[in-house]
């Protein structure tokens, strides 16, 4: 329905969003680390590292030659794996949008924390609603329906470019993709969808981003913030005394220079 491409959300209390690029350069070493070895190979990291509930469940044992990691760890495993290149820069781009100011919002470790949380609701979620599947579950949609909520609560009238339909550019307030997104997601789940899509995934970690952005957010953030922050004020050192004249130097002229530099 919406792509979003661009966000003018300046960020306000980190110069460098490194979590988000750094969890967007794992995601891209784990694709093609998996992807470009042979199928076998692919298979096995799908099935060691990805989320099978009914193996987390007890309902199943996995080949003891595909045990990678304790079955626990998948909650968090499954969501640095993807099944093709669409599925990871479909997710990619939605964190490269709104991880950033997600991440100035929480600070780097609680940023961390917070896209960990969502991603193993996401497989929760999964896992309560099909405890008998024995189809792993990869992706980090989970994690990035919880930043899609967190920004929505954080910055809904910021201005967002989006592609409409895949095809129509549009600069528009985030409330309205993110909203339409929030809830085509609850829509599905409700009456079912694509089977290779996991809907229970997104709507846990939209319940659990929607929960901990509340929680991890800084304490100066406010919810639902203005479209754009007014810069702040000059100093008074800037602006003279209060009659509005500040002492100052008389201006010696100089003489013309023969060259200078803009």
């Amino acid at each position: 329905m919406f792509i979003p491409l661009y966000d003018s959300n300046r960020l306000r209390h980190i110069r460098l969003q490194y979590v988000t690029f750094g969890l967007i350069a794992i995601n891209v070493i784990a694709y093609f680390v998996t992807s470009l070895g042979s199928e076998e190979f692919m298979t096995a990291a799908v099935l060691g590292l990805g989320y099978i509930p009914s193996v987390v469940h007890d309902l199943a044992e996995l080949s003891p030659d595909l045990v990678i990691i304790p079955e626990q760890l998948s909650y968090l495993t499954y969501s640095f794996l993807h099944g093709d290149i669409l599925h990871l820069g479909g997710n990619m781009l939605f964190l490269w949008v709104f991880g950033d100011n997600v991440e100035d919002a929480l600070g780097h470790l609680r940023f961390l924390v917070f896209y960990l949380l969502c991603a193993a609701a996401g497989a929760f979620l999964h896992g309560l609603i099909i405890p008998d599947s024995e189809t792993p579950l990869i992706g980090a949609s989970g994690a990035i329906a919880g930043i899609v909520v967190a920004y929505l609560m954080l910055y809904p009238r910021v201005k967002v470019w989006v592609l409409a339909f895949g095809r129509i550019p549009l600069r528009i307030p985030a409330w309205i993709p993110l909203v339409l997104w929030v809830v085509f997601q609850f829509v599905m789940i409700g009456f079912g969808g694509d089977d290779e899509i996991s809907w229970a995934a997104h709507v846990g970690g939209i319940v659990a981003g929607a929960v901990l952005v509340l929680v991890l957010r800084r304490r100066d953030v406010p919810l639902l913030a203005e479209a754009e922050v007014p810069a702040p004020a000059p100093a008074e050192a800037d602006r003279g005394d209060a009659s509005g004249t500040a002492d100052q130097k008389p201006v010696e002229p100089q003489p013309t220079p023969r060259w200078g530099r803009q």
